[in-house]
């Protein structure tokens, strides 16, 4: 039992060298919490109906504003690079760093929590104008809960950035994990008794648990709660980062507000579809776009005074996420339909509720790529120590997404899916600014080298779309039925279809499609990539075989060589 216990604490306290074994790490754990987001999701949507779970979801928005401005924004770009170098000149003065952070944020949260909890129903009563004057004041009593639950990550978060600062990226990739459970737990226990309120109890179970699941590693490593409140020459220093961040993050929560004012408005219903799809398309994004980044932001930081190695780890890292996340993003907008009915198909998330959520998820798939690219070019601007131009970038593509959403809305009278086209095509022109001003910013002159391996992905995402729509439309029963899309050209008389349709009202039938017609795609893509010579597919395919070979090794109980050093930069083959 001693062996197991020691085994266990050495992976999970074990650091990862180079950016592919640590997106690898949170990868395994995003599809995790992914997946677990998505059950949470389903056991929402069979407990309660999607008007009621659009004020749920409303009742987040307070909490997540506070939160997203005061915390993540500090976390996320200022933090880590700071912690970082403070180790060099050692553990005392990082760890007291650390420990300032937690109380000056929690100094800072607290109070602002209680005004805005006391003042929720007037607050939403104007960012939700569309919502009943009950239904406020039941959104502004649920959010009361959500801000407990926030001051949870207030601490958590800088256990993570700790954590993630060492190299130590499983504990803090579990925690997501946990606080997923933690929404499913209060909600199954709690609803018969509670209603809409249990989980918001499962939200403050799930973010205790977020918490408690980093604090054991993070005392093992030194952490330790401090009486310190007075800001040192570090904090302050993180505080001038962070700023820009904060200011972007704030930006970014308006253009939230703006999505809920608008949705409120079309149908109570609205909000709920919005949510759902978004759910669905972050999965992509967290897997490919936020792991990466995030693994890429310490070792992007170490080398950042190496110009030549900055740029082949960056842009080698850029090709291979977009590589990875292109077929994904493509089979959200092709098999959008299918999706939702397997996820969220339940008795009461009829046809029409699954159709609008299958249209907003498309929306969003369009920009599921440029947002795992301004996730990984904004953290190369942090590694720079510059937090300010994509501050720039991001208010751009903020007031172009409010401005947009307004014309989709209030003018041409759209339904809730143009909100997500009108996030889709922000991230769109936020991806080009970064990536010009970042190219111009390291020198990097040779365009022609950074735009064939992307034209070449692209071409076979392309390709394998149009491949998964035919499938998916002619081995549909109801396309034939109803002589949707480019079947209402065929002669249907004269063809025996029922021979060879599925009929996907049946939930094993729409499962077999769907897997079948995504796997489908994802095959082309590879053979497509293979045909154009893709070097992220050579990179791809060795990876592959590299993990495949170890797994063989061990399973079989073979003696493995030993463990080589993984490279933290890039290479003309990894990175």
């Amino acid at each position: 039992m001693n062996t197991i216990l020691k085994k266990g604490k050495q992976i999970l306290l074990s650091q990862q060298s180079s950016v592919i074994s640590a997106a690898s790490v949170i990868m395994l754990m995003v599809v995790a919490s992914r997946i677990l987001g998505l059950v949470r999701q389903r056991v929402l949507a069979h407990f309660f109906l999607p008007e009621e779970l659009s004020l749920f979801f409303a009742a987040f928005r307070l909490p997540d504003l506070l939160f997203e401005v005061l915390v993540f924004g500090t976390f996320s770009s200022a933090f880590i690079p700071v912690f970082t170098k403070s180790l060099k000149k050692g553990d005392t003065l990082a760890w007291d760093i650390a420990g300032r952070v937690v109380n000056i944020g929690l100094v800072i949260f607290i109070p602002i929590a209680i005004i805005f909890s006391f003042n929720a129903e007037a607050i939403y009563s104007y960012v939700a104008p569309g919502f009943s004057v009950e239904e406020i004041q039941i959104i502004a009593s649920i959010a009361r809960v959500l801000f407990a639950a926030q001051a949870f990550f207030v601490v958590s978060y800088v256990l993570t950035g700790v954590l993630e600062s060492l190299r130590i990226f499983l504990v803090p990739a579990l925690a997501p994990v946990f606080y997923n459970l933690g929404i499913i737990a209060g909600t199954v226990l709690f609803t018969n008794s509670l209603g809409l309120f249990a989980p918001a109890v499962g939200v403050l179970l799930g973010a205790a648990s977020h918490f408690f699941v980093q604090l054991p590693a993070s005392v093992k490593l030194g952490f330790r709660f401090s009486n310190q409140v007075r800001p040192n020459d570090e904090v302050r220093k993180i505080g001038r980062l962070a700023l820009p961040r904060v200011v972007d993050l704030s930006f970014q929560q308006v253009a939230k507000t703006v999505e809920l004012y608008f949705a409120s408005l079309i149908s109570t219903a609205s909000y709920t579809y919005f949510t759902f799809a978004n759910t669905l398309q972050l999965l992509p994004v967290g897997l490919f776009g936020i792991s990466i980044a995030k693994a890429a932001l310490p070792t992007l930081s170490r080398i950042e005074n190496d110009s030549a190695e900055f740029k082949k780890t960056l842009f080698s890292i850029f090709n291979q996420m977009i590589f990875l996340i292109t077929p994904f993003a493509t089979m959200l907008i092709i098999i959008r339909i299918p999706f939702v009915r397997l996820v969220y198909g339940t008795d009461i998330f009829g046809w029409e509720a699954t159709v609008q959520t299958g249209m907003v998820l498309s929306s969003f798939g369009v920009g599921v790529v440029f947002q795992a690219a301004v996730a990984l070019l904004s953290r190369a601007f942090y590694a720079l120590h510059d937090t300010k131009t994509p501050v720039v970038a991001s208010v751009i593509s903020i007031f172009f997404n409010v401005f947009a959403s307004f014309y989709f809305i209030k003018i041409l009278k759209f339904e809730v899916w143009s909100l997500a086209l009108s996030f889709s095509l922000s991230m769109i022109l936020q991806t080009v600014l970064l990536f010009y001003l970042l190219v111009k910013k390291v020198n990097h002159t040779d365009w022609k080298k950074l735009f064939i391996p992307l034209s070449k992905i692209f071409a076979a995402a392309s390709i394998s779309g149009f491949v998964m729509y035919f499938l998916l439309k002619f081995f549909d029963r109801y396309t034939w039925v109803k002589r949707l899309s480019f079947l209402e050209r065929i002669d249907a008389e004269s063809i025996a279809f029922e021979k060879f349709v599925l009929d996907t009202r049946y939930t094993l039938n729409l499962l077999f499609l769907t897997v079948a017609v995504g796997l489908i795609g994802f095959i082309v893509y590879i053979f497509v990539s293979w045909i154009l010579k893709s070097q992220e597919l050579k990179v791809f395919v060795s990876l592959a075989r590299k993990f495949t070979l170890k797994s063989t090794a061990f399973l079989s109980g073979a003696s493995m060589p030993p463990k080589e050093q993984e490279p933290i930069t890039s290479t003309d083959s990894d990175s």
